[in-house]
């Protein structure tokens, strides 16, 4: 019986690069290559302790009670792949989630899962919480790079970032696939919005009607329309 790990938590998320591209290259060939990738994975994460909490076509969702392990089992899957011809992005986030009926439940799920999809093929992101973990460990063990911070889809805080650095593996990628990366005629604004989730959501709500073609925002001056639409500008950007 899975038993998932409660407390201070360290979630990890994959999934191929260009999935669907490598359906066409490879063919009949690439359910084969599909379960490879999922062999691998799993010994990896068994191997470090860590829980399987749900898989969907390519991708996995794994919980670890300890980020050395978590991140000792991304290693080591990405060496693993290295001479494979799926190309996996990995996102580490620690956090204290709540565990539900159903399993995890809470932010650091989709932060986790915001994280992985900013990276590329072969890439092992962290987030500034799973870096302070291992805090003892870098330079002596564990070699990170610093990529500054970052706007994730649908949360909004940035998140300081940080690339794991595999010994004889690739290590230059990309710019992240964050909303800071994305090309918009978006001003860059100089610090993140905090305190108006409520009215993000509600907005981002009327927005994404089907039929909806206008949004104005209306009120007061200096209330904080302009940076409000900004924001939600910004994390909608990928749908439109």
């Amino acid at each position: 019986m899975r038993v998932l790990p409660t407390g201070t938590v360290t979630f990890l998320f994959s999934d191929i690069e260009g999935s669907t591209r490598l359906v066409s290259e490879l063919g009949d060939r690439y359910q084969e290559a599909l379960e490879q990738h999922r062999d691998l994975m799993r010994d990896a994460f068994a191997r470090h302790g860590g829980v399987e909490v749900d898989t969907q076509g390519d991708a996995f969702f794994c919980a670890f009670a300890s980020a050395h392990d978590a991140v000792a089992a991304a290693e080591e899957a990405q060496r693993g792949l290295a001479e494979s011809a799926t190309r996996v992005r990995i996102g580490l986030h620690t956090g204290e989630p709540k565990l539900g009926r159903e399993g995890y439940v809470g932010i650091d799920v989709h932060r986790a899962a915001r994280i992985c999809s900013a990276g590329h093929g072969g890439q092992v992101l962290l987030s500034q919480t799973t870096y302070d973990l291992l805090a003892n460990e870098i330079d002596s063990k564990l070699t990170v790079r610093a990529l500054g911070k970052h706007r994730l889809k649908d949360l909004a805080a940035p998140e300081q970032l940080y690339q794991l650095l595999v010994p004889g593996l690739e290590s230059d990628f990309p710019a992240l696939k964050t909303l800071d990366n994305r090309p918009t005629n978006l001003p860059p604004q100089a610090t993140p919005l905090i305190g108006r989730e409520r009215e993000l959501q509600e907005i981002q709500q009327l927005l994404l009607r089907e039929h909806s073609r206008l949004l104005t925002l209306t009120g007061a001056g200096g209330t904080g329309k302009t940076r409000l639409a900004l924001q939600l500008a910004a994390e909608a950007s990928d749908r439109f």
